[in-house]
């Protein structure tokens, strides 16, 4: 299986290495350019909001964009370039061109003191202001003087854009798989969760399925909220549901549950970890982290969870030039994509059945189910017809009634076709 997660991460990650030069933000070319090359794998409707539109609580904001920035020195070296690295300009910094002292600019310079060597990231999204990001040791090594400060970008009308790419099935349950778009040359965080959710996109198209897969790459927060607010008429579909981030590290999965902590996702990914050889932990819902706490906000309560490898803010690499293409490998890709397409398969394959006669226990022996049963073994088919009927309210798979009464697939599958048969049972 490890060479086999390798040979299909090695596509993930070529896809990730064009990915990851782009700079992205929450607006703007960058977010086009992303998505410009995930349809060169697989079509992606793309959807543009404009600058100024009210969504929900928020507003769309100015775009951005940047075409150049660096610190030059008194002989015109530049010893902060933004050609060298997106990650040394703060996102969303308005344009400046100006003349300063050492320090005049320190104000706008950000460090890692105690990670020397590393670029860290930055952003400012909602308030003007501007800034630089660069290693501790750039900075140490800056020599009193004046430099010529510059940042070549636009702030104005616009839109934010967002893809999706919708895997129709023959009915209108839809799992919603999410991952955001608007970081720079960050692999793990987020490239990686793009990166594997297009090629998840990519195997299920053109497969006959029952629900629908909608696959949204969307800036985070803004991107989501906008998402929701533009499709609030047709939430009610979604079954199930994960946001996807850091995918390709060497750590150990984490799954975080929904705010419901029992829905159907909740049940099956850990059951798919489970499967796998990967070591993971499952963790409660909290609101913080990525766009799962947009769809189980109050007002929606999506059965959203989120999975990753390293957990944001967890790891030291996490927002720093340190998340680079080598903390990410094809190997981890392709174990992350394996993982994720057998969540898709249990949510599929997972049948649901609704109790005929919920209320109370219905009266088996008239029905003629214990003379169906011969010479079986009644206690164990008639304690899973119990189960069956006990859990089968809409919501819940054999699957989950095999795991929750401990007794085995076998008897289970034979009280359901028992009951179904004599009408107690339907399937959903």
């Amino acid at each position: 299986m490890a060479d086999a997660d390798a040979a299909l991460g090695a596509e993930i990650y070529d896809l990730a290495t064009r990915l990851y030069p782009v700079c992205r933000s929450i607006t703007g070319d960058g977010v086009r350019e992303t998505l410009r090359l995930i349809a060169q794998v697989v079509p992606v409707e793309v959807t543009e909001v404009p600058s100024g539109t009210p969504v929900l609580d928020w507003t769309i904001p100015p775009e951005w964009n940047i075409r150049d920035a660096w610190i030059a020195d008194a002989t015109g070296r530049r010893v902060v370039d933004f050609r060298r690295s997106n990650l040394h300009v703060v996102s969303y910094s308005i344009p400046v061109h100006r003349r300063m002292s050492l320090a005049e600019l320190r104000p706008h310079l950000h460090t890692l003191p105690d990670r020397p060597d590393w670029i860290p990231y930055r952003t400012s999204y909602y308030r003007e202001a501007w800034g630089f990001c660069l290693s501790q040791r750039s900075l140490d090594a800056l020599e009193e003087g004046e430099y010529e400060v510059r940042i070549d970008s636009t702030l104005g009308p616009g839109s934010l854009t967002y893809g999706e790419i919708v895997v129709p099935g023959s009915s209108s349950d839809e799992v919603l798989i999410s991952t955001h778009v608007c970081h720079p040359s960050l692999a793990d965080d987020n490239v990686s969760g793009m990166a594997v959710a297009t090629f998840l996109a990519r195997h299920f198209l053109g497969r006959p399925r029952r629900q629908t897969l909608r696959f949204l790459f969307a800036p985070g927060t803004i991107g989501a909220i906008t998402w929701l607010s533009r499709n609030e008429a047709t939430l009610g579909r979604i079954r199930a549901g994960l946001t996807l981030t850091c995918l390709g590290d060497t750590h150990g999965f984490t799954y975080k549950r929904t705010v419901f902590g029992s829905a159907e996702i909740d049940r099956v990914v850990p059951r798919a970890l489970a499967s796998s050889s990967a070591p993971f932990d499952v963790i409660e819902y909290f609101p913080y982290g990525y766009d799962e706490r947009q769809y189980n906000s109050p007002g929606f309560r999506l059965p959203v969870g989120s999975l990753m490898r390293g957990r944001h803010g967890r790891f030291p690499e996490y927002h720093t030039s340190a998340d680079d293409l080598s903390f990410i490998s094809p190997a981890r890709l392709g174990e992350s994509w394996r993982v994720l397409a057998r969540v898709i398969d249990l949510l599929e394959s997972g049948k649901r059945y609704r109790n005929l006669a919920p209320r109370g226990e219905p009266q088996l022996g008239r029905r003629g189910l214990y003379r169906a049963m011969g010479g079986a073994d009644i206690p164990e088919l008639e304690n899973a017809m119990l189960w069956a009927l006990s859990l089968s309210d809409g919501e819940h798979t054999l699957e989950d009634i095999v795991e929750r009464s401990g007794l085995s697939r076998d008897a289970i599958s034979a009280a359901v076709e028992m009951l179904a048969r004599t009408g107690l049972l339907a399937e959903v």
